[in-house]
């Protein structure tokens, strides 16, 4: 899982396949340009939910991501990124509000410290998570609130120096199945067990397993982890194609 992927950032608009999803990473922290710019395409209730965060970094990471969300999304289904509207589950997911030709899309986004990763499909549901490797948060009281016994075991059973990286990959593995099932906090934590090995393509143990697949990666820069990610989606007949966001120069010019 820890080896190094090759993350694309030459094609602007890659044309998605029925059986592939496409997983962008973006780093959050841009010029004030870029940022104001992803800002004016932001709907209002997306304003109002970045003017509740305290600290101005978390904002503008919010506004970040929301932002390149919608510029990717318009690459995709020909749609201005300000233009795009999101309708949400009864349990927050969201969708693309339209009904027409092309939005048979399928998205997710998850972010964290700094670092975004999308998820993009084509009439399959899916879910993304990404985490930083925090020490100090994985712990064995955390494990024994939110992962399965079968989990825990296989957590306290890795070399101590190898349990935050275990710890993260079942964290993300997790709440990726939860994210692309829909159903938020009403799936029981411990109803359901991940594997933590370091396999590319880890097990899934749940009632519906057949339904799904999930892949880890690493997202970061560097050969050694500092985040963990996963992404989980319907079926057994997709793969995973990398790319990597960036602000074009149109867009930082049009701000100066």
């Amino acid at each position: 899982m820890n080896s190094i992927i090759e993350w694309s950032s030459t094609e602007k608009n890659p044309v998605l396949g029925t059986s592939e999803i496409h997983v962008w990473r973006a780093f959050l922290s841009l010029d004030h340009a870029s940022l104001r710019h992803l800002e004016s395409t932001l709907a209002e209730d997306e304003k109002t939910r970045a003017a509740r965060f305290i600290f101005e970094r978390d904002r503008d990471h919010f506004v970040a991501a929301r932002g390149i969300l919608r510029d990717l999304l318009a690459t995709y289904i020909s749609r201005a990124p300000g233009a795009i509207k999101f309708v949400y589950g009864p349990h927050g997911k969201p969708a693309v509000a339209d009904a027409d030709a092309n939005l048979a899309i399928r998205f997710n986004l998850s972010h964290s410290h700094g670092i975004a990763v999308i998820a993009i499909g084509f009439e399959r549901e899916l879910g993304v998570d990404v985490e930083m490797l925090r020490p100090d948060f994985a712990g064995e009281d955390i494990a024994k609130r939110y992962f399965s016994e079968k989990e825990i075991g296989e957590l306290g059973a890795l070399p101590k120096e190898l349990r935050t990286e275990g710890f993260f990959r079942c964290w993300t593995r997790k709440e990726a199945y939860i994210k692309a099932r829909g159903d938020g906090l009403h799936v029981p934590l411990d109803s359901f067990s991940v594997s933590l090995s370091a396999d590319r393509f880890p097990a899934l143990s749940s009632a519906d397993q057949s339904r799904w697949r999930i892949e880890s990666f690493v997202p970061s820069r560097e050969p050694k982890p500092g985040y963990a990610a996963a992404v989980v989606a319907q079926g057994n007949d997709w793969a995973t194609r990398h790319f990597e966001w960036k602000p074009t120069k149109t867009e930082t010019t049009e701000e100066e």
